[in-house]
C-alpha cells in the first residue's frame, strides 16, 4: 500500500480526494496499457512501417518526477482517472472565476487560458514523469549547467544571447522541439522511400532526415537542429542526431521545469526511437548524451497520440515579433532609472 501525504500537484492530486493509493503496476504493464495486440502495423508502398499522420504529445505529466511522488514510477488506473477528473474540475473553476481588476501599470500576465492547450490528461502509460531513466525520474544535470541556466534566466533582459532561442523565434532544437509546451503540441510525419520528414507545429522547423548510413556532415559544421540519420531496427525507427553547436537550450518551455534554460554543448548526441504500437499510438523515446552538461546519459519516453482531425496552421513567430527589442529596450529604461536614483 502507498499513500501520498504531501500537498497536491497535478500529478499527485489524489490526496485531496482522500484516496488510499494502491501499488503501481510494473513497467511492462504500463506498455501493455497502450499496445493493441489485435492491431496490424500498416506499411508504406515500399514496406516500411507507416508512421505518417498527425501526432500530438500534450499532457499533464511533468518532465521530472515531483518530490511528492518519489519512488512512484507509475500511477494506477484509479489514480489516472482521478487526476484527469480533477483537471476538469479545476478548469471549470477557472472559467467560473470572476474577472479581476488590475491597477494601472500592473503585471497582467501573459496568455489567457483560452490560448493554452497543454493537455487535460496524464500520459496513457501512467508514468509520473516524462523522464524514465535515471530511475528517480530526474535529469542528472551538472552544477555548472544549473548555474549557467540561473544566470541566463536572471539576466535575459541584459542581452539577446541570454534569452531562449524560442523567444527569438529561431528554433527549439533537438530534442526540445519534440517536448510538450503550453500549446502547438502537434507533429506531422511524412515518409518517402529514403527520407523521414517531421514537421513541428511550434516555430517553423521541418526535419528532413535521410534514411541512410551515409556519413554525418563534417564535425566543423554545426546546426541548431544538428545533423540526423535514420534507420529501421525491425519496426522501430531510430534517428541519431549530432553536430549541434553550443548556443541552444535543451528545453525552452516552462513545461521543461528544471530543464528550461539548461545549455547544450557541441558534445550533445541524441538518439530517438519511434515505435508505433497501435493505430493511435507511437511510443517516442529519446536518450540524451551530453557529457559536458550531464553526469550520465538520460532518457525520456512518452506516447504520441494520433490527431487525424487536427489542423496545423502557419506558426508565424518572427513576423511582427517585437518581444525581443521591446524587452531589451525596456530593461535599458529600468537600468537608466536605477543609475539615476541617488544612493540612500
Amino acid at each position: 500500500m502507498r499513500t501520498l501525504t504531501t500537498p497536491p500537484t497535478l500529478i499527485v492530486v489524489l490526496i485531496t480526494l482522500g484516496c488510499a493509493l494502491i501499488g503501481a503496476p510494473s513497467a511492462t504493464a504500463q506498455v501493455e496499457r497502450v499496445i493493441d495486440t489485435t492491431w496490424t502495423m500498416p506499411r508504406t508502398a515500399d514496406g516500411q512501417p507507416d508512421l505518417q499522420g498527425l501526432w500530438g504529445n500534450k499532457t499533464l505529466t511533468p518532465m521530472e518526477r515531483p518530490d511528492a511522488a518519489e519512488g512512484i514510477a507509475f500511477l494506477s488506473d484509479e489514480e489516472m482517472a482521478a487526476i484527469n477528473q480533477q483537471r476538469v474540475v479545476d478548469e471549470q473553476a477557472r472559467d467560473d472565476a470572476p474577472a479581476q481588476r488590475y491597477d494601472a501599470g500592473a503585471n497582467v500576465g501573459g496568455y489567457g487560458s483560452y490560448w493554452l492547450d497543454s493537455g487535460d490528461t496524464v500520459l496513457s502509460t501512467g508514468q509520473t514523469s516524462l523522464i524514465v531513466d535515471p530511475p528517480n525520474g530526474r535529469a542528472p544535470i551538472k552544477p555548472w549547467a544549473l548555474e549557467a541556466k540561473a544566470y541566463n534566466l536572471a539576466h535575459n533582459g541584459d542581452h539577446y544571447q541570454h534569452m531562449s532561442v524560442w523567444d527569438r523565434c529561431l528554433s527549439r532544437g533537438v530534442p526540445g522541439s519534440m517536448l510538450p509546451a503550453g500549446y502547438n503540441n502537434t507533429y506531422r510525419i511524412v515518409q518517402t522511400p529514403d527520407h523521414i520528414v517531421i514537421q513541428h507545429e511550434m516555430i517553423h522547423d521541418v526535419r528532413i532526415i535521410p534514411l541512410s548510413d551515409r556519413p554525418f556532415i563534417d564535425a566543423d559544421i554545426r546546426q541548431w537542429m544538428g545533423d540526423a540519420r535514420a534507420h529501421w531496427d525491425a519496426d522501430v525507427l531510430v534517428v541519431e542526431t549530432k553536430n549541434f553547436h553550443n548556443r541552444g537550450w535543451i528545453a525552452s518551455s516552462s513545461a521543461g521545469a528544471r530543464l528550461k534554460g539548461i545549455p547544450t554543448s557541441k558534445a550533445l548526441h541524441v538518439v530517438e526511437r519511434y515505435h508505433r504500437v497501435a493505430a493511435d499510438t507511437i511510443i517516442w523515446t529519446v536518450t540524451i548524451d551530453d557529457p559536458n552538461v550531464y553526469t550520465r546519459p538520460w532518457t525520456i519516453s512518452m506516447p504520441l497520440t494520433a490527431e487525424p482531425d487536427y489542423e496545423i496552421f502557419e506558426y508565424a513567430c518572427h513576423e511582427g515579433n517585437y518581444a525581443v527589442p521591446n524587452a531589451l529596450s525596456g530593461q535599458r529604461v529600468i537600468d537608466a532609472r536605477g543609475a539615476s536614483t541617488p544612493a540612500q
